[in-house]
């Protein structure tokens, strides 16, 4: 069976130690015929060693995630182009759960599910998304791929840091609208994507942990800087989607949401009073600019413009490895799995305590998964908060719930 080839598209701008951390998660995935590009204003993480030679640099120092990603597009070799932010990071079986639903020929698109920062609670899981651009969850079966018709007006909503479209339906509408500098802005590709009428497969196993980094816009506790292209993306989603509605009212519904929003991060310390006031005039100028920005068609996208460079490996893949220990010995147990992955294993490392903490799970800068916790503490956050378990059992549990995205047995 003839496996598909696959664009990774990754768009970093300043924060060059997140994107490290993607590539080094990226460079550990399963998929056999994967080559990644990289949109980047610090061309010097990926133009050095370990990845000299091995992945497709685009210099690009624009502030707008659209024109980043048609930039990414157009060395795009493969057929299908997957998209991950630098500030996440998959699990190993991410394309290989992700790229399937492809096979059939009316799939344009494929999303999956994004966990947090905790790396077990999910960030999002599926929804829609309608003209106003409002959302709603859908249910669905968790275990497999669901395949989604657009309805007239709603699309299925595929999240930035971890969704794919097929090459050749991505060009054929112009890519990304650069209009939406950002926010918005695979909202409105979802939505033109429904205008024809493609399939999308939600794919609950192609999972990344998404980690939220300090940018331009926010700060690393999650506290915005600046809701100016919040409010410019809205203006413009509303005239391309919802052209006769009452703008103005959804408008004030978004703009009482981000005032909520900026008073709770106050109220935890995390802007002082006077930013309420300059971040809530930066949306209104933003609303205002918005209104005024150029829409214009958008021409089809060309073919690529570089032949495919696969991923190659730095050395032999030997597999998958499960290390596990006492927290108070938890730097024997961290070099061990530091070693091993420079042997070329995929590690992951259970490291517990004689507590009730809450576990969390999160990619090591060195190239395992690290999970820690204690021993009688809650892992899924509907489990019990306090349940008693011998060590081997907790972690055979543990190993358990992510055998399947991290390709084990």
């Amino acid at each position: 069976m003839s496996v598909t080839p696959v664009s990774v598209v990754i768009v970093s701008r300043g924060r060059p130690d997140a994107l490290r951390l993607c590539l080094t998660g990226v460079g550990q995935l399963l998929y056999p015929a994967f080559e990644i590009i990289v949109v980047a204003d610090p061309v010097g993480v990926v133009a050095s060693a370990p990845w000299t030679g091995r992945i497709k640099i685009v210099p690009f120092d624009l502030p707008n995630i659209s024109a980043a990603r048609n930039a990414g597009i157009a060395q795009a070799s493969g057929d299908v182009v997957a998209f991950i932010d630098d500030d996440a990071v998959p699990e190993p079986t991410w394309l290989t759960n992700l790229v399937p639903p492809f096979a059939d020929p009316d799939v344009t698109a494929a999303g999956g599910f994004v966990r947090g920062r905790n790396g077990i609670t999910f960030q999002w899981k599926a929804r829609d998304v309608r003209p106003d651009g409002s959302s709603c969850p859908l249910d669905l079966d968790e275990t497999r791929p669901t395949l989604l018709t657009p309805r007239p007006g709603q699309g299925v909503k595929t999240e930035g840091t971890n969704m794919a479209f097929r090459r050749a339906a991505l060009a054929g509408i112009g890519g990304f609208d650069p209009v939406f500098a950002f926010y918005f802005d695979e909202t409105d590709l979802n939505m033109r994507l429904a205008d024809q009428s493609g399939l999308t497969a939600i794919v609950p196993l192609a999972q990344v942990h998404h980690g939220y980094a300090a940018s331009e816009r926010r700060a690393d506790d999650r506290a915005p800087r600046d809701l100016f292209q919040i409010g410019a993306s809205l203006a413009v989603y509303l005239r391309k989607h919802l052209p006769d509605g009452d703008h103005g009212a959804i408008c004030r519904v978004e703009r009482d949401a981000q005032r909520r929003r900026v008073l709770a991060h106050m109220v935890a310390g995390r802007l002082a009073p006077g930013e309420v006031r300059r971040l809530l005039a930066g949306f209104d100028l933003g609303w205002q600019d918005g209104r005024a920005r150029s829409i214009a068609p958008l021409p089809p996208l060309p073919d690529a413009m570089s032949a495919f460079l696969p991923f190659a490996p730095a050395g032999p893949d030997r597999g998958h490895l499960t290390q596990s220990g006492w927290r108070l010995a938890g730097r024997r147990h961290r070099e061990a799995a530091k070693t091993a992955v420079a042997a070329g294993h995929r590690v992951s490392i259970y490291l517990l305590s004689m507590t009730a903490r809450y576990h969390r799970i999160w990619f090591h800068p060195d190239g395992y998964w690290l999970h820690t916790g204690g021993l009688f503490g809650r892992s899924n956050r509907d489990d019990p908060l306090w349940r008693f378990w011998r060590f081997s059992g907790r972690v055979e549990r543990e190993a358990g719930l992510v055998a399947q995205t991290r390709g084990i047995g």
